[in-house]
This record gives C-alpha cells, structure tokens and sequence, in this order.
C-alpha cells in the first residue's frame, strides 16, 4: 500500500512540475522541491531534470546549477535543460560555457541538445564554434534531423552566411512549412527582400501550405519592398487560411498597408483587431507620423492610453515626431516626462527624438539640454543638434559645436557637412566655408551631389561667385538643385545677366525649371529691370504650371513692379491664389514706388480686412508711400500707431522713412527732434534721409551736421560728400564746394558714376555720362541733338546750377545734355518701335535737369518715358511726371 502511494506521489509531482516549467510559475516549483526532499524523492533524474528545467526557464540559474552539482553523475536532460534556458533567456555566452562543461564531462549532445548550442552561437555570432559542431552534427548523424537542420540554416544566416545557409537548406531531405519559415526569416531580416518572395513562391510551387509565421515574414519582405499590390495577395493567403486574425499577421499588415502608402486600410485592419497590443498601436501610429497625419497620431496615442497600453520608447519616438511637425513644444514636454518615469530617457533613439523634437519648436536650449546628459553621443545625436541648431539660424551654436565635436573626434558625415554649410551661408564667413570645402575633399564627399549643392549655395550666399561657379563646373553630373543653388546666388549678387545665361544652359540640359529657378530669375529680372526677359520667364511659369506657386506669384508681383509695369503688377497680385504677407507688401511696396501713395494704403487696409497682419517691411512701404505723396499727417498716424495696432516695434528703416517724410515737408525741426528722441543711435539711413532733406530745402547748418555724422558712418560713401557739395552750390557757396571736392580727394573718396540701363531685344544696354562706346553712338547723339532742337522750342532751358563744375555755362549745357539716363532714352528712341514706352533704370537719383528735360520729350514724341532711379519709379507721360514734382 506504501509503495503504491509513493508511486502515486511520483506520478503526480512529474506531471505537476511538467506543468509549472510550462508555465513559468516558479514559487510553487519551490514548495514541491522541498516536498520531494521531505520525501527522500529529490534525488530522482526525473524530478531533477524537471526541476532543472523549470529554474532554466524561469532564470534561477543558481538553482539549476545547485541541482547539477549535487547530481552523483552527469546527466544530459539536465544539462540540455540548461543550455535551454540560457538561450531562451538571451545569454548566449553563458549557453556556451555550459555547453563546453557539460562536454568536457564526457556528454555527447543529441537532437535536442544540438539546436540550443546553435541558436547560442547565432545570439554571439561564434561561427568558429558553429562550424565545429555543424562537423560533431554531421559525424553523429544529426544532420538528417529537420530540427537540428533548421538551426544550422539560422546560425549561418545570423553569422553573416546567407549562401553556406542557403546551401544547407538545399540539402535537407524533407523540408517543412519550419525549414522554409527559417529562410523567409534569414532573408527579410538581411534585407533580401526579392530572394525571400522568390522563396516563398518556390515553397506554394512544392506544394508546402504556409502558416501565419511564413505568412508574417513575406509580408514584412512585401513591407521592405514596398510592394503592397504583392502585399494585398498576402493578406488574401491570410484570409483563406484562416490566419487573418493572428496578431502578429494582424500587426504586419498594419505596417505593410501603412509603409507601402495604404494608411486607410491600414487603420481599417488595425481596427479588426480585437485587443490590439503594443506592437499594433505602435504600427498605426507610426503610419499616421510617416502619412503626416500628425493630429491622427497624438489621437491614436491617446486612444492606447485610454485602452490601458503604456507606451513604450517607439511610440514615444512616433509620437514626438508628430509634436516635432506640428511644433507643439507642451504636448511633447508631456511626452519627456512620460520618459523620465518610465526610466527610458537615456535611450540614444528616443534622446535623439526628443532633441529633434526640441529643435523644430524652437527650443534648442532644451535640446541642448538632452544632447549634454546623453552618455555616450554619437553622430545621429550630434547631426540632430547640429542640423537644429542650422535651421532655427543659431548659426554660431552650429558651428562651434562642429569644431568642437570634430576636435573629439565624433566625425561627420554628408547631413553633419549640409548643415555646417548653411549655416556658413546665414553667417557669410568664406574663410569656414573655404575650410569645410577642404574637409569634404579630404574625405571624399565632394563626389556627393547634395554637398557640392550646398557648397555651391553657401559659396554663392558668401559672396564667393568664383569659387560657386567653380565648383558648378567641375560638378560631373549636374542636376537642378545644382542650377538653381548659382542662378540664386547670381540674382541676390546682382549678377542678373549671368543668372539669364545660366538659365539657357539648363534649358540646353532638357532639365525641367521648377518655381524656385523660375522665382530667382524673375528677381533677377527685377534687379535689371529687364522687363521682357521677365515677360519671357513668366510665360515658361504659364507653360511649366507655376502660377499656383506663391513663390513664384510674389516674383512676378516684384518683377513687374520693378520693370516699371505696375499694371501688370496688379495683374499678377491678383492671380496669386493665397495672398500672405510677402505678395501684400510685394504689391504696396510696388504701388509706393510708382507713386501711387493713395492706391498703396487702400491696399493696406484691404489687407488688414482681409486678416493678414502686417511685418516691419509692409509699414516700411506704407510710410515710403505716404513720403512720395506727402502725406505727413497720414505718416504720422501710422508710424505713431504701429506698436499699438500691430504689436511692431519701429526700426532704424520707420524712423528712416518718417524723417525723410518731415524733411521733405519742410518739417526740418520736428525731424531732427525724431532723430534725438530715437531709443537708440541713428544709423547711416537716418542721417542721410536728414541730409536728403537739407539739400531740398537749402539748410546749410543741417546738412552740415547730417554729412559729419555720416562721414563717421561711411567713410568710403561718396553720396554724402556729393549731397553736401550741392547744398553749399544752392546757396552760392562754391569755397565750400572746392573744400568738400578736396576732402574727397585727400580721403580718397570716388564719387559714383552715373550710370543707366535700357533692355532692347532682350540685351542690356549701358550708359555713362558722355558713353560714346555704344555702336549707334553718333544716332544717339544725333538724336539728342534733334531733341534738343525740339525742346528748346517748347521752351525747356537748362538747370545749369545743378551741374557742380567749375566751367562756363554752355560747357555745364553740354554736360547736362549727356547725361547717362538721356543717352539711354535717346538710344530707346532709336531702338524701339515707335509708341512703345522707353524704361530705363539708373543707379543714382534722377537730377533736377534731367527730370525737367523728360517732362518736355515725352510730350514732343508722344511716349511714355518710366525712369527708375535708386529711389522710385518716375513715369513722365504727356508733360508731367507721376511724382508730381515730389521726390
């Protein structure tokens, strides 16, 4: 009766334990080995190796190896039950070890022991060790088992030998849905995505039915393929079969629909799901970030909350992706702090998140902050600070932080070099610029196409033409970044003519144009006021479909207003589909210029009806509108009003633009009382707008003080010694005109040539003062001549005493006629079709002389005359100018 209870006993404990190691439920494992001791049962093989097993799986290594040592001779169950659990557990080193004691005992492995000593040497990648027991395996016979085959195929692979694993895979006899799982496996997480669909159709063409795993892998590879019409196949296997409620099915299709650009039957899978867990959330809002369907993603997050699922660090990763690109520094200040308590903050991916997340709401301090404390930087975390710091134009952080990372030696790569360029370029420092060129052809990245942009870009912003256009053309294949980087870069330099010729030879390429190349040549237009070469980009805007580009809509808004046609200005203003700041104060600033002050602040006021605020540079334009018409009383309001009604606080430019309004006005004393009540001191525009106004109305003793102050300024500025020169010749001072004429001398000091342009026939034609280079200078001087003629009659006389040289009266008439802006109009006269408007350009204020003569020729040609000079648009048609006199 004893014995047949002990039996019992024996029965029930080795079922009992065989349950718990399945489950992992180690106290009552405990509670049963101290029964078994009590019962003089411990030392039994089988209760040990149970015993054994159990500890092994649930990582009481201590316990197991008690168990063995205390074992009177060696046993291979126990052993391999070890090695198991170091395995399963992840410790591969450990599983090794023990394997090489149990070995050096004199125990051979068997067809249970061999895969755990295998899947050992994949976690360490130890093929020497795993070639030497594939030799044991094939010398005792093992090699025909499929388990054992299975593992050797995955050590391979996970050693780096897809082809000796491939190899192995071939040779198995019977091949299971496992053997091929094992492949599919090897291959998707090596990137050989085409090689695992090839496999998985060999394996539907030998007649294997796939399970969920086979089914789960290929569509990860379709997912690494981006193939989601291959994709959309799979998810019918799964149905089929009847898989297509397997979570981890579920949850790879979430991400393959959601990668291969599917987000709507990405969500309509993922709300299929019954409990979706982590995995699941995780991959929905991941697609939702990669969709930008950012608000999407913070909804989906806080959904997962609701539901009971912590995030974890990718979650966190995705959702301050969203807060990072919809900047919402709060919300993903709340997500920081769900880190620190879930204590993953020192994560190198989520810290480089959240400095990227920092950066983009403008909060490098805080980046700064999390880039300091992480422990070991690498350079992922120093591009994502560097690049940060690039685009919210801390230039200096970026590039100290470089020099003293580089000296640390982090290194660089390609995104480290772009973001140093550009902020080489917001800084203007060549000399770095020049010093990061070197570094890229040190390291060999000047062969990369984004880099010799950028350096293109950054040599261009730094005023380094040369060196942009050599690097443009020893650049072996050239794209349109490439193009547009020089184009740009001649435009804002002044290089107009250049940029035009740059163009021609991208149209020779059979590269398209996009808005960016079409927006700098219209303002390079601008610049020159080439008024058909503009014509001619606006019809390649027309052609290539850039008319709903706002960009390129303000351009054409500025080309026409600076070409002189404000008519066509307002055409373009209007077809400007979403009308922002820029085209508001693109098109006030225009109408300003053109003199067409009351039409500027009707605009204005549409424009604040229209509920777009206004910046520094549309007030600037409101006022310069109100100073060409003389509307004091109206520049006053304005000016005294815009920190009140738009938050603006005035600068240099405002009080500029209000003093010169005064001055003009003859308000000389409540103008130099707003220069002394300035909050700080008046710069260069200032005085000159003071020393403006003193040479219209003859204020020696201002000018005086105006041009000294300026002398302190801008030394090198002829202007200033020009205007106080005229203001002592209004008032008859000529000794003081030779004084200022020899301290130009002394100080060195080159007074400004006059200089004008015309564009006929889409050239440029330029003029200086008695210009008798041109080829059709004797037709132009003929004409001039012959006009001269005419205007007389009509009763035009010479303003003599605006000429400063010391000559006879008719000498000052002939100097006065040669003018650089009359020899441009003559040259119009002779060029043009007749009744076209003449436009010229010219590179200095337009003299009282010349201004009176264009009053007279537009009337006797019967022509529209516009003249842009450096501070406005003059149109001189039927006998009067559009200035009214007033400029």
């Amino acid at each position: 009766m004893t014995n047949l209870c002990r039996l019992s006993n024996y029965v029930s404990y080795t079922k009992l334990l065989s349950q718990l190691t399945q489950t992992k439920s180690l106290k009552p494992g405990l509670q049963i080995q101290a029964h078994l001791t009590k019962l003089g049962l411990s030392n039994d093989s089988k209760h040990r190796n149970h015993l054994v097993n159990l500890y092994s799986k649930c990582g009481i290594f201590n316990y197991a190896w008690k168990l063995l040592d205390e074992s009177p001779e060696p046993d291979l169950v126990s052993w391999s039950s070890l090695i198991s659990g170091y395995t399963k557990n992840g410790f591969g080193k450990d599983a090794i070890w023990a394997f090489i004691r149990m070995h050096s005992l004199g125990l051979k492995c068997n067809e249970f022991t061999f895969p755990s000593v295998l899947k050992a040497c994949s976690i360490e990648k130890e093929l020497f060790l795993g070639k030497q027991l594939h030799g044991v395996v094939v010398v005792t016979g093992f090699d025909s088992d499929v388990f054992v085959a299975n593992t050797l195929v995955v050590m391979y692979a996970k050693c780096g030998e897809l082809v000796d694993s491939r190899m192995l895979f071939e040779e198995i006899p019977e091949r299971n849905v496992v053997s091929w799982n094992v492949l599919f496996s090897c291959y998707t997480q090596n990137d050989f995505f085409s090689e695992a669909m090839c496999m998985f159709r060999d394996m539907i063409d030998s007649g294997v039915r796939p399970d969920e795993y086979s089914l789960s892998n290929i569509l990860n590879a379709c997912t690494g393929l981006g193939d989601i019409v291959e994709g959309k196949k799979i998810h019918g296997y799964l149905v089929k079969l009847g898989y297509d409620s397997d979570p981890f099915s579920s949850n790879a299709l979430v991400d393959m629909y959601a990668k291969g650009g599917d987000l709507k039957d990405a969500v309509t899978v993922f709300e299929g799901i019954v409990v979706p867990d982590i995995v699941s959330w995780n991959a929905i809002i991941a697609g939702c970030v990669l969709h930008e369907c950012q608000y999407q993603a913070i909804d989906m997050l806080n959904q997962m909350r609701r539901s009971g699922i912590w995030p974890n660090m990718f979650t966190l990763s995705s959702a301050l992706k969203a807060c990072a690109a919809l900047e919402l520094p709060e919300l993903g200040k709340g997500l920081h702090s769900l880190l620190i308590k879930k204590d993953i903050i020192l994560d190198p991916f989520v810290s480089v998140g959240l400095i990227d997340m920092y950066c983009k709401c403008n909060l490098t301090k805080d980046a700064r902050l999390i880039y300091d404390l992480m422990p070991g930087k690498d350079l992922i975390a120093l591009n994502a600070m560097i690049s940060g710091y690039s685009q919210n134009e801390a230039d200096d952080a970026c590039v100290d932080l470089f020099i003293q990372t580089f000296t640390q030696g982090i290194g660089f790569d390609q995104t480290t070099l772009l973001a140093i360029l550009n902020s080489a370029a917001g800084l203007q420092v060549a000399d770095f610029c020049k010093q990061v060129h070197a570094l890229s052809v040190k390291s060999g990245f000047l062969c990369d196409t984004f880099v010799i942009n950028s350096l293109v870009d950054s040599y261009g912003k730094c005023s380094q033409l040369d060196a942009a256009a050599r690097i443009f053309d020893e650049c072996p294949t050239l794209d349109l970044p490439s193009f547009t980087s020089l184009i740009t870069a001649y435009a804002l330099l002044g290089q107009g003519e250049e940029a035009m010729k740059l163009y021609l030879k991208l149209q020779d390429t059979g590269l398209k144009p996009d808005s960016f190349v079409c927006s700098s040549l219209l303002n390079a237009c601008a610049n020159l006021s080439a008024y058909e070469q503009g014509k001619q980009i606006h019809a390649h805007v027309l052609k290539f479909g850039f008319m709903s580009d706002v960009f390129a809509g303000n351009s054409l808004v500025n080309m026409y207003a600076k070409c002189g046609s404000i008519e066509d200005a307002s055409c373009a203003f209007r077809e400007v589909p979403k009308k922002g700041i820029v085209s508001w104060s693109a098109m006030i600033g225009g109408l300003a210029q053109h003199g067409h002050a009351k039409e500027a602040l009707h605009l204005f006021g549409e424009m604040l009806k229209d509920g777009v605020s206004p910046n520094h540079i549309t007030l600037v334009s409101v006022l310069y509108a109100c100073n060409h018409a003389g509307l004091v009383a109206e520049a006053k309001k304005y000016f005294e009003t815009m920190k009140d009604s738009f938050g603006i606080e005035p600068t240099q430019e405002h009080y500029a633009c209000m003093i010169d309004v005064l001055g003009r006005a003859g308000k000389l004393d409540d103008a130099i009382d707003l220069v002394n009540k300035m909050p700080f001191e008046a710069n260069a525009s200032v005085w000159g707008a003071l020393l403006g106004a003193a040479r219209i109305h003859k204020n020696v003793e201002v000018g005086k003080h105006a041009a000294e102050m300026l002398y302190n300024l801008e030394p090198e500025k002829s202007g200033t010694h020009v205007l106080l020169a005229n203001i002592y010749a209004s008032v008859g001072l000529w000794g003081d005109v030779a004084k200022v004429r020899r301290l130009m001398k002394d100080s060195r000091v080159k007074k400004e040539p006059g200089m004008s342009w015309i564009e006929v026939k889409d050239s440029i034609h330029t003029f200086i003062v008695g210009d008798r280079n041109h080829l059709r200078s004797d037709e132009i001087y003929a004409k001039l001549e012959e006009l001269g003629q005419l205007m007389a009659k009509a009763g035009y006389v010479p303003m003599v005493d605006t000429d400063l040289h010391d000559v006879e009266r008719r000498q000052k008439e002939i100097l006065l006629s040669y003018h650089s802006e009359k020899l441009a109009v003559a040259f119009g006269l002779i060029a043009t079709p007749p009744g076209a408007p003449i436009r010229v350009k010219k590179n200095l204020r337009i003299c009282l002389d010349c201004h009176t003569a264009f009053k007279f020729i537009c009337k006797i040609v019967s022509r529209e005359i516009i003249i842009r000079d450096i501070n406005r648009f003059h149109h001189f048609k039927d006998g009067s100018c559009s200035c009214g006199d007033y400029w």
